[in-house]
């Protein structure tokens, strides 16, 4: 009987023969991007967890973060910060790691798209 672990080593070997690039994807806890926002159109709405959208609360849509998440997002251009609380998902728009309510992008100086870092709590 072979193990998991010595499966996983064989199927890493056979990738490796055949020019396969294995590449870790970039943690959640170490994420940066474009980041756009979203809000008085969606106000109201349910969210993906369920929940209403209120553009006023510190809440953001990411594709894989788990609902409830609390993230650090920060404005790598003028470093100012916010915590949010992962309840939609999202972003559609491609390019884009996070879209925050419109409370959470004017909390760190933000107006349209702007690149930032992600640091899940």
């Amino acid at each position: 009987m072979v193990s998991k672990a010595k499966l996983a080593i064989i199927g890493l070997a056979a990738a490796g023969a055949v020019g396969v690039t294995l590449q870790a994807s970039t943690p959640a806890e170490a994420q940066s991007g474009a980041a756009s926002w979203y809000g008085p159109g969606f106000q109201g709405r349910r969210t993906a967890n369920g929940e209403r959208f209120n553009t006023h609360a510190l809440t953001a849509a990411h594709r894989r973060l788990p609902f409830g998440a609390r993230v650090r997002v920060t404005n790598t251009a003028n470093g100012r910060s916010v915590v949010v609380r992962i309840n939609d998902r999202g972003p559609y728009v491609g390019g884009r790691v996070i879209d925050l309510s419109q409370a959470s992008a004017r909390a760190i100086g933000m107006s349209g798209v702007a690149r930032v870092r992600l640091s899940r709590l």
